[in-house]
């Protein structure tokens, strides 16, 4: 049986870290440039088209044992693509699924990065199909214990199902499974999952499309602490299905319709 001596790995790592490096640089060159239109238009699809074919490179690469490292790495560089907006108003979104790829292909127990999949790849990439799929080949990985309060992924699924999707069926039963694993925890937070969680998947076992539910989502999306872009649009769409966001000192509190 063939081994890689430490010598080996070594060597592999560091170029592993170059690859990453210079993927960096040249990334970020493409932000500063500002000569011509045509240039500039030029420059960036060439960029988006190099840094696609390295994070296809690094989903196929193997890891050597530092999987969680690269998830970290790829999303520090996820949050440099994702919050360049003006160059994002150029070129879109469409490298946030392969991003999240990498990440969560190398650490699905990574919570934190779920937000940002959801976010970016329903809302701003508008490829729920994408999101949603991620998310249900991660959570074969996650149990109601691990990643602590992973409940969260179940909810995130169930946002994009029923509002990007407009799969009611599937995001009720994204709700239920979000309710059953919060119920695990005693905490208030927790608590507040069940009790949202449930609320929702009731307003769909009823009314498949319930306004009630849609501005519940909505409401969850507000309160995922997500950028000033996507808390607007948040509010516009409640507002637009009949409810209120009523700022107070503990937070926001939601209105919702008179009639759903």
């Amino acid at each position: 049986m063939f081994f890689l001596s430490r010598q080996s790995v070594n060597t592999f790592f560091i170029l592993f870290l170059c690859i990453f490096g210079v993927g960096l640089i040249q990334f970020s060159r493409l932000q500063k440039q500002n000569n011509s239109n045509e240039f500039v238009s030029f420059k960036i699809e060439r960029e988006i088209n190099s840094e696609s074919m390295r994070l296809r490179l690094l989903k196929k690469m193997p890891s050597f044992g530092y999987k969680n490292l690269i998830a970290d790495w790829v999303y520090l560089e996820f949050l440099q693509y994702f919050g360049d907006d003006e160059i994002r108003e150029t070129t879109g979104y469409s490298l946030s699924p392969e991003y999240f790829e990498v990440i969560l292909g190398n650490d699905p127990r990574f919570l934190t990065a779920y937000v940002g999949l959801s976010t970016s790849t329903s809302m701003y990439a508008a490829m729920p199909e994408k999101s949603v799929a991620l998310m249900e080949k991660s959570l074969k990985s996650l149990s109601p214990w691990t990643p602590e309060k992973s409940y969260y992924v179940w909810r995130y699924k169930g946002i994009d199902e029923l509002l990007f999707l407009g799969n009611s069926s599937a995001a009720r039963q994204s709700f239920e499974a979000a309710a059953n694993w919060a119920n695990n925890y005693s905490d208030e937070e927790s608590k507040q999952v069940v009790n949202i969680s449930q609320k929702t998947a009731e307003f769909l076992s009823q009314n498949p499309d319930s306004k009630h539910a849609q501005i519940a989502a909505w409401a969850m999306v507000l309160n995922n602490h997500v950028d000033e872009k996507t808390r607007k649009r948040a509010i516009g769409q409640i507002q637009t299905l009949g409810g209120e966001v009523i700022s107070t000192p503990q937070g926001n509190q939601i209105k919702f319709a008179n009639k759903d």
